[in-house]
């Protein structure tokens, strides 16, 4: 796996842009609340939100970097390809994997589609940005 040909720019700019999807998708203006009663829980049962946005933060840039990778290895370098890349890993790979963990915990449709949605989301982002870079 070469890692030199990955533009490390692409990897923070479309972390950091998943990361502040995330605090938008699961804010109280959006998704939080319907969020929240899906898991079941209040905001004081879930703790202070500082140490899981950080581990979010972090997946995120992780999930940029192997988006980044598995553009540059696909040789994709258009928005809209890459945008497809990331609905293909979004869709095909996180829904299906999520959909197999929620039929068996008993999440319910809501936490999933919320769930999914966000991911499926910053990925198809995180694509297009690693596709077209740099612009």
């Amino acid at each position: 796996m070469d890692l030199g040909g990955m533009d490390w720019g692409a990897v923070l700019v479309a972390g950091i842009l998943s990361g502040g999807l995330g605090a938008a998708w699961y804010s109280p203006a959006l998704l939080g609340n319907a969020w929240m009663a899906a898991l079941g829980k209040t905001a004081d049962q879930l703790g202070p939100a500082g140490p899981a946005m950080a581990g979010s933060m972090i997946s995120c840039l992780v999930a940029a970097a192997s988006i980044e990778w598995l553009t540059t290895a696909a040789g994709v370098d258009s928005l809209l390809g890459g945008a497809g890349l990331g609905a293909v890993v979004g869709l095909g790979v996180v829904a299906m994997t999520m959909l197999s963990d929620s039929l068996f915990s008993g999440w319910g449709w809501t936490l999933y589609l919320i769930q999914t949605g966000y991911r499926a989301t910053y990925l198809v982002i995180t694509g297009a940005i690693c596709g077209a870079w740099p612009w």
